[in-house]
């Protein structure tokens, strides 16, 4: 079954956000990898500090179907999208590996997520998949945080 690697994120009542988002992946997907959770800068804006973590759960759906449905949850916890993209959000939960799929598009779906650049985006997922191999340039994601550092 394809693993999808996902990246999540708040500043805005993050513990609430966050543990509904879990909730609803637990629920929908069942068993579910989760990173600790790390306290980060606002990244691009000025803003709270945010709560980011990765999961990595199992699912039957595409790929864009999954991506609809995180959008979805994003909304159902109040995240707006009449704002600027890099803002304070509620919740926002990314798609940053597919198996080893590499996708660009359609709209602002691309696979690998270039956030993968993001210490907070890379340092969950590392903890949660180390070995994982990012199809893009063959580097695990060990290697990847580690050079990071």
């Amino acid at each position: 079954m394809p693993k999808a690697y996902l990246s999540l994120g708040s500043n805005q009542e993050p513990e609430t956000h966050l543990a509904a988002a879990v909730q609803a992946l637990r629920k929908t997907f069942g068993t579910i990898v989760l990173s600790d959770w790390m306290r980060t800068k606002a990244v691009g804006f000025d803003g709270p500090d945010f709560i980011n973590g990765a999961a990595i759960i199992e699912t039957t759906w595409d790929v864009h179907t999954l991506d609809r449905w995180l959008h979805a949850l994003e909304d159902a916890n109040g995240r707006r999208r009449d704002v600027p993209r890099f803002s304070s959000r509620t919740l926002d939960i990314d798609i940053i590996f597919f198996d080893d799929l590499i996708l660009d598009g359609p709209g602002n779906l691309q696979i690998p997520r270039p956030e993968l650049k993001h210490a907070f985006v890379l340092q969950p997922l590392a903890q949660i998949a180390p070995d994982f191999i990012n199809p893009e340039n063959g580097q695990t994601l060990a290697e990847m945080s580690a050079a990071q550092n």
